[in-house]
């Protein structure tokens, strides 16, 4: 298994997402937004979370005229794996390989913590060691994670299953951190083969830091 990682000026997740699939036995190479390829040998290609270009105009609107970035559209139309996390998931969207858009959050403010989530489809290659209706606990840590989509737009994902997860309580209900529409934390493409989430999955490893429930998450694209 080979999970390559994108790169950009600002970001500060990629060591973490490196060190969190390696724990899962995988083999990872992190590479430069300059770069113009994925390797060839690629299974999975994460786009990593942090600030990528200071996010001074829009979250991940500059990362999007990365060099890389015509590789990763052309790599996802294939059908590669691809995962975005937090700002990797801004970056996606802005990209338009995901659909919707991420805005500043309701409150204002930077928003950094544990929050409980709720699986809301499993029916695709990341979040099929999970049962739909479980709860995991992953942080979060973004300014800019208020998901938004027009109606007819949000129809479409829940005719399609490409809504993933759901900020919640620990019970499953609603608890809504940024105002994301319907709750929202994560969705996929129609093919369902690219992800994004804004909670950070790969900082939820090991139980000695606050929960290991990334563990589950991660691990579907073992077999990618």
């Amino acid at each position: 298994m080979k999970v390559t990682i994108l790169q950009f000026p600002g970001t500060n997740c990629e060591y973490d997402t490196e060190h969190a699939f390696k724990a899962l036995g995988a083999d990872t190479e992190i590479v430069w937004h300059k770069a113009e390829s994925i390797p060839a040998d690629t299974n999975l290609l994460v786009v990593a979370g942090g600030f990528s270009y200071g996010d001074y105009l829009r979250s991940g609107a500059i990362a999007k005229f990365s060099p890389v970035m015509k590789a990763v559209s052309t790599y996802a139309e294939n059908g590669g794996k691809v995962l975005g996390i937090c700002n990797g998931f801004q970056v996606l969207t802005e990209a338009g390989l995901l659909p919707g858009a991420l805005k500043r959050n309701d409150g204002l403010h930077f928003i950094s913590k544990h929050h409980t989530l709720k699986v809301i489809n499993n029916d695709n290659i990341f979040l099929e060691k999970l049962n739909k209706g479980d709860v995991v606990n992953i942080p979060i840590a973004h300014h800019d994670g208020n998901y938004f989509i027009d109606e007819d737009g949000l129809k479409d994902l829940y005719a399609n299953n490409q809504v993933l997860l759901t900020y919640s309580d620990e019970n499953g209900d609603v608890k809504n951190p940024n105002g994301s529409v319907d709750s929202i934390a994560g969705v996929c493409n129609k093919n369902k083969n690219v992800f994004g989430l804004m909670p950070h999955p790969e900082r939820a490893m090991e139980s000695i830091l606050g929960s290991d429930d990334g563990i589950k998450m991660l691990e579907g694209f073992l077999k990618a």
